[in-house]
This record gives C-alpha cells, sequence and structure tokens, in this order.
C-alpha cells in the first residue's frame, strides 16, 4: 500500500490539497482511504459530506475516516491512566485533577497514528493519504518512537524486572499503589505499535511526505525547519506544494505587489527545496469545498499526473565504505551549524538539530570503529569512522 502523509503549518490548505489528491488517485481507479489524524478534523468540511469514524463513501473508489481520538485513548491508553489516576490520588490530588493530568497532550493524535498501521495491514486499499495536524504536533508524532525507543529498550526491561522482585516486599511497607505487570505491559505495547508505525512511515519504497505551504516568508521559514526535522529522523519528502499564488488573470494593480512577493518566495523555494519537486496551486475564486472544487484543485496541483506516484527519492541517512573506514552520511537540509551536535554513546550515534535528538543504532561494522571526525556541508552531516588499530598481544611471559 502506498501512503502520503500531509502536513503544513496551520491554514496553509493543507486538507484541502490532501483531499484533492485523494479525489485524483481514486479516480485513476486507486482504491483510496483519505484519513484525517487532526484533533481538529476537517474532512467533512472539504468534502461537504458527513465523514464518520470509520471508513465512509465519498466518491468512487474513495473513502474517507476521521479517527474518534477518545476511542483511542481508551484503547492504548485505560490501563495506564487507571494506575496513574490511582497513584495521583495516592498523592492527594482529587479525582477530577487526578483524570485530567493524566491525559498527556497529544496523545490522541499518537494513538491516531496506530490506525496506519492498521490499514497498511489490512490491505483494503492501494493508497493510504493521511492529512496530518499542523507542522509542530505532526514532529512531535513522528519523533516520539526514537524518543521512547532508548528508554523502552535499555532502561525499561531493568524497570521491570525490579518492580516485579520488589513488589510483594514494599506492598507490605506501604499503600502506595505499585504499577501491575499489565500496566508495564501496556506500556511495551504502545512502545511496540508506535514502532511499527515508524516503521512504514521511514520507507521510502511505500511512503512519502508532502509539505503544504504558502508562499509566504514565515510559512515557508516553518517548511524549511520541518524538512529538516522530517530528514533527521528518515522520513522521506517526494513533494513541497505551493498553494494560493495569484493567477496570472489578476492583473489588478492593487495586487502588484502581492504578485511579486510571491514569485519571489516562490523562486526561493524552487531553488532552496531542489531538487525536490515543487507542485504549484492558484488561489481560485471560490472556496475548495466539495468534490467538483477539489477536482479543479487536484487537476491544478498534478496536471497529468495521478498524484500517488512517488515523485522524488532522497536519503535521509546512508553508509558509504571508504578506504580505511565508513562515512555515515545524515540529510540535514536548512540546518544551522551552530545548532548541530553529534556525539557517540556506545554503539549508537546521538544527532541533535534544535530540541530534536535521533539516536542511530550503528552497524555491526562501524561498532567496531572510532569516530574520527564529522562535518556539515551542503545540507548533510557526515560523521566519518576509521577502523581501530589491531590491539597488539601481551608480550610472552
Amino acid at each position: 500500500m502506498r501512503v502520503l502523509l500531509f502536513t503544513g503549518k496551520g491554514g496553509v490548505g493543507k486538507t484541502s490539497v490532501a483531499a484533492a489528491t485523494a479525489l485524483r488517485a481514486a479516480a485513476s481507479g486507486a482504491r483510496t482511504l483519505i484519513l484525517s489524524t487532526d484533533a481538529a478534523h476537517s474532512l467533512a468540511d472539504s468534502f461537504d459530506v458527513p465523514v464518520g469514524a470509520r471508513p465512509t463513501p465519498v466518491a468512487e473508489c474513495l473513502e474517507a475516516q476521521q479517527i474518534d481520538a477518545q476511542e483511542r485513548l481508551e484503547e492504548h491508553w485505560r490501563e495506564i491512566q487507571t494506575y496513574l489516576v490511582a497513584l495521583m490520588q495516592w498523592g492527594g490530588v482529587g479525582e477530577v485533577e487526578a483524570e485530567e493530568l493524566s491525559v498527556l497532550p497529544g496523545l490522541e493524535e499518537v494513538f491516531s497514528l496506530v490506525d496506519v498501521k492498521r490499514h497498511v495491514d489490512a490491505g483494503l486499499h492501494d493508497l493510504l493519504v493521511v492529512d496530518c495536524a499542523p507542522t509542530a504536533e505532526t514532529l512531535r508524532l513522528l519523533s516520539l518512537p526514537d524518543a521512547l525507543g532508548w528508554y523502552i529498550e535499555r532502561i525499561f526491561p531493568v524497570e521491570r524486572r525490579i518492580a516485579r522482585a520488589v513488589r510483594p516486599v514494599l506492598g507490605r511497607m506501604t499503600t502506595m499503589p505499585l504499577p501491575a505487570d499489565r500496566v508495564l505491559g501496556a506500556v511495551d505495547g504502545l512502545y511496540r505499535s508506535l514502532e511499527a508505525v515508524r516503521a512504514v512511515l521511514a520507507d521510502g519504497e511505500r511512503t512519502s511526505v508532502r509539505l503544504v505551504v504558502n508562499p509566504e516568508k514565515m510559512v515557508v521559514a516553518e517548511a524549511r525547519r520541518t524538512y529538516t526535522y522530517l530528514s533527521l529522523f528518515g522520513y522521506h519528502v517526494d513533494a513541497v506544494v505551493v498553494n494560493r499564488l495569484l493567477p496570472d488573470a489578476v492583473t489588478d494593480a492593487w495586487f502588484a505587489r502581492w504578485k511579486q512577493v510571491q514569485a519571489t518566495h516562490l523562486l526561493a523555494i524552487r531553488e532552496q527545496f531542489a531538487p525536490v519537486p515543487i507542485l504549484t496551486a492558484p488561489l481560485f475564486d471560490d472556496e475548495m469545498v466539495g468534490v467538483a472544487a477539489l477536482e479543479r484543485l487536484g487537476a491544478a496541483v498534478y496536471g497529468d499526473a495521478t498524484g500517488h506516484e512517488v515523485l522524488h527519492r532522497g536519503e535521509p541517512l546512508r553508509f558509504t565504505r571508504e578506504e580505511g573506514g565508513w562515512t555515515l552520511s545524515v540529510a540535514l537540509p536548512f540546518a544551522d551549524k551552530p545548532a548541530v551536535d553529534a556525539f557517540r554513546r556506545g554503539d549508537e550515534l546521538y544527532v541533535k538539530v534544535g530540541a530534536y535528538t535521533r539516536s542511530i543504532l550503528l552497524p555491526t561494522a562501524l561498532q567496531r570503529c572510532d569516530v574520527a571526525g564529522a562535518a556539515l556541508d551542503d545540507g548533510r552531516l557526515d560523521v566519518r569512522f576509521v577502523q581501530r588499530p589491531p590491539v597488539a598481544p601481551d608480550p610472552p611471559p
């Protein structure tokens, strides 16, 4: 199954472009599902038809679904939440406050991503279009498996064994609720689900991210940062859609300055995001609501294409064999050198850009090497590894 994720700054027309893409693909005969993981669903408004929490037909070969966030929360978080509420109540927090505090911000969107893996496994569609939340929330979601990974793989198993050992003793010494093994199992199960989602979304042959922007300075600046962070975590961006360009038919002098500014930003986008394809859509003379309007938008963006092809294949992460060692290269487009840091700890390389950190498990060949240096050049961080010198044998006694 092909998977397309659409994200962008709030208000750029992300949902409209995602819906138009889904319609265009469905018109070509691809069995298509468009899924909204945004807490503020707007697919129903975009298609101008009711859309439910289960796949709902909206056109030939096309279904739409708006995830029921509360239902996913109950399914994946209830076991953990029950324990957290009991713990906070033991500490003196009221029941209502404990219920509110036990639901972390953004959890609903996190659990919505699990549906991506479900649909991929079901295989009922040829294409899954995901209308993601605005960029900040999307980045938090897509970075979560990496953020949890180190803890779950290394610290969590130890804590789980300790909890099993001390639970009977502490149970006689204190009334504080202790996590039952089923609670710890729920935590582990949640991580495994998110890791499975990440494996699907990071597969460049199957999944692509498309950034939707308007030709405005702040919007483009956020898209640049988003592209950097998506590349850091290994996600493949195959196109940038520049939406709401003033068409040539607009000749009123009042808009002349706006058209000049947009043209300047469009040129910068083409230069800065190259070789990623840049798709464009005009500002229409009507709202993009309903199937007919969305079909117009899809035709403007994709021309003769069906919309669900892989438009660009990049290399977020690559390993190159060189004389005397290896080079690990991470794509970090638009990253500023002062914001980038990299260090090795054991068998992992940690790369930090701004507030986001990714741990990369080194292949066996690189685990036997030492880091010889790193350089940020032309949008890539290259870390050089050299073979360790052989250890001389101890002299005979």
